[in-house]
């Protein structure tokens, strides 16, 4: 008989059997570190799908209030968990797509006021954050570990012509800690239909 097999041994084997998926599952993702210079170019689409970078993310400074960046070139404002205050496009008052530590299991619930700069129409949504899972996500930009995370949105607004919003918005995304970004992301609103974005490329330090 082995030695190397007495009952201890098997006894260790069979615990870290048991051990490992508990320590998988107990990962979860830090608050992401950025630095300037930091970039990522992402390709956004509604209907034919593309992989042509059109939207382009570079870090300028990062303070311990907010992130100031630039997209395709005009000022982007965001916060130091990465979600949106201001850019080109829209703004938000309380934006928390993303709340770190990442887990699976973990859930939030946020309030925020927007803007959509495009046709000047404002209003709120109320939205219920649940990080589903943790699985492997093909992009352009390649491979990744990512944090699966689904949304639900209560939309309400209205338009400088005094048309009034009321929907649901839904939205299914996949933050890639080794990217420090979200890498893909499918949102669903009533009024503008389905946007895709999908990472292209990036540079981090």
């Amino acid at each position: 008989m082995n030695l190397s097999t007495t009952p201890r041994s098997l006894f260790l084997v069979a615990a870290s059997c048991v051990l490992l998926p508990l320590e998988s599952q107990a990962q979860s993702a830090a608050l992401p570190q950025v630095s300037a210079g930091d970039t990522w170019r992402f390709a956004v689409y509604y209907t034919v799908p593309s992989t042509e970078p059109n939207r382009t993310w570079v870090i300028k400074s990062v303070g311990k209030e907010r992130i100031e960046a630039a997209e395709n070139g005009e000022p982007l404002t965001l916060t130091p968990e990465l979600n949106v205050l201001d850019s080109p496009r829209h703004s938000e008052s309380n934006p928390k797509a993303l709340s770190f530590p990442l887990e699976v299991g973990k859930r939030w619930r946020y309030e925020t006021d927007w803007l959509f700069k495009g046709k000047g129409s404002r209003g709120g949504v109320a939205v219920d954050v649940a990080v589903v899972g943790r699985e492997m996500i093909r992009v352009p930009a390649g491979e990744f570990e990512a944090y699966r995370l689904e949304a639900k949105g209560e939309l309400s607004g209205h338009s400088p012509s005094n048309t009034f919003y009321a929907g649901q918005t839904t939205t299914t995304y996949w933050y890639a800690p080794a990217v420090r970004a979200i890498v893909k992301s499918v949102h669903h609103n009533p009024y503008l239909g389905t946007t895709n974005v999908q990472l292209v490329d990036f540079k981090i330090r």
